[in-house]
Formats: C-alpha cells, structure tokens, sequence
C-alpha cells in the first residue's frame, strides 16, 4: 500500500491527505436540515450529515489528492451511528482509489492489540468465512507500551500489504511535557524515532517502509532531525493550516526525492467554507471552497519545495 500511496502522490502532485475530521458544526446548515428531516435530531440524524457533507468534499477533491484521513473520534460521538458513518465514508473513498488512513491512534498489548489490528487492517475469521471489518489502508498507532503494542499490527500489515503511521513527536503544544524529555543524552521523540525506523526494515515497499510516523508540521526543526534519523520512513504531517504550520516549514520533512512525506489538513480543508479567504463561494458550495482549498495547499506545498 505504501508503494500506491507513492505513485498516486507522484500522479497527483500533491503530497496531500484531507482529514475527514467532520464536526457537526461544520456540516452545512441545508445539509443538516435534510437528514434531521429525514431521520430527526437523532444520532442518525447526525451520522446521515457527517456522512453526505464526507461525501461532498469527496466528491470536490478526489481526483487532486492521494489519500483521505478520518479520524474516528469525531465518528464515535455518534455511537453506532457515527460508526456507520465512518465504514460508509472509508468505502467510498476507497470506491474512487484513494488510500485510506485510519486515525484510530490504538495502543495495547498482545491479543488486544492484534484484535484492533484485525478490526483496522486484517481480515476477522467468523467459522469458515474471513471478513474485513472496517478495512482501512493504514492505520496510526501510540508507541508508548514498546514493542509489544506495535508488533501485532506490523504482522497484520505484512498479511494484508498495508501500513502504519506511530506516533512519534505531535503537533500539539504540550507534546513536550514528555516527547521532548531528555532520555540518556536525547529528546524521547529521536529515540522513538530511531524504532519506528527498525520497526520499519521488516516490512519494506519498494522505496519507503510500510511503517510511517507521524511529526508535526508546528515543529520543522525537530522534522529535519528526525528526517535524518528516518530516512526510508514516510513521514505523516499534522498541524498544516488551522494549527499553524504552512509550506515553507515543511521543506526539512521531504528527502531530496521530493518524496517521504504526507501533510494532512483536516478543517483548513472541509471547512473551508467557513474562512474568508473563501467565503464568497458560500455555503451551498461548501465543497467547492474545499477543491479550492486542496488547490491553495498543493500550489504552497510545490512552490516551497521548489525553492528550498
């Protein structure tokens, strides 16, 4: 999967993946009215929102971009429901080959672990027949219980050709409290990056590894080192426009191929809308302003690493 991931990133010029993060006060108020219409101010109610406002914006951007990220959190406020959202919107992106990354940022031991990887990325045996429960591309996964958390979902993603992004230094401003703590001579952050790398010499794509790591766009210093400590790790990275981060901090996270790297942008884009810059496009077109949007990123993004 990291192999597809690079040639649609090579195809579309635009190493960019959309957070699918919806809000429900992001969801246009017409699309919001129809499903209460339909299904009441219920949690149904909601996930039917969510689900056809994912759709637009799916619809707006697929053929610009590699990959789409939701994350499951903002599913999950809605019970089963929102669950349900979540399966419908992977499907369907998956029905116009984007890749998928799951933002479920699990993190256990043993047979907990491999039974998230199952649910994420594997296939769930039930008697003689195996299904694939919500059959993400990638999943991100927290380091912080060591090997044994990780390792079943790397024998998962050796099964099924798929792949992982870990956790390895946040775009959050209180990643520091403990990603930043000096651990014999070294910020944990460079010690966990150095795993992630071993982790990743055991499942290669042709170019990168299958295992990713995720490192904040708000800290481009940190990315160049870890660029370095990382150097056949494709790097996914938060915190583009709503947190702060624009092109030019992202330079140091790419290697000299113009590949290793993914920027997500999760309500700079499907909010779009809701900024100024693109206010005059309205909310009845609220997917236009996010192509629009998608546009204005990978235009930043190439003219950055065009002038480094």
């Amino acid at each position: 999967m990291i192999n597809k991931l690079i040639d649609k990133i090579r195809k579309t010029n635009a190493p960019i993946v959309v957070g699918l993060d919806p809000m429900l006060n992001y969801v246009p108020k017409h699309i919001q009215d129809k499903a209460f219409a339909e299904y009441g101010e219920t949690l149904e109610g909601a996930a039917e929102a969510i689900w056809q406002f994912n759709k637009g914006i799916v619809d707006a951007t697929y053929d610009l971009i590699p990959a789409v990220k939701p994350q499951i959190a903002m599913y999950e406020q809605f019970g089963i429901p929102g669950l349900q959202a979540y399966k419908k919107t992977i499907d369907y992106c998956k029905s116009k080959d984007l890749v998928v990354i799951g933002d479920v940022k699990r993190g256990d031991i043993g047979s907990t672990s491999a039974a998230y990887a199952v649910g994420h990325l594997g296939k769930v045996q039930v008697g003689s027949k195996f299904y694939a429960g919500f059959d993400e591309d990638f999943a991100t996964v927290n380091p912080y219980l060591g090997t044994d958390g990780v390792k079943p979902f790397v024998d998962v993603c050796k099964e099924e050709n798929k792949g992982l992004f870990i956790l390895v230094k946040t775009s959050n401003p209180s990643s520091g409290e403990f990603q930043d703590r000096i651990i014999d001579g070294r910020p944990l952050y460079e010690w966990v990056g150095e795993k992630v790398a071993q982790w990743g010499e055991d499942h290669m794509g042709n170019e990168y590894s299958y295992i990713g790591a995720v490192v904040g766009a708000t800290y481009p210093e940190m990315g160049k080192v870890l660029r370095k400590i990382m150097p056949k790790t494709f790097i996914l990275v938060p915190g583009y426009g709503a947190q702060g981060g624009k092109g030019a901090d992202l330079v140091h996270f790419f290697n000299e191929d113009g590949l290793g790297a993914i920027v997500n942008s999760s309500r700079g884009i499907i909010a779009a809308y809701k900024q100024e810059k693109y206010a005059s496009i309205g909310e009845q077109n609220y997917a236009d302003a996010s192509r629009k949007a998608v546009e204005d990123m990978a235009a930043d993004i190439s003219g950055a690493l065009e002038s480094r």
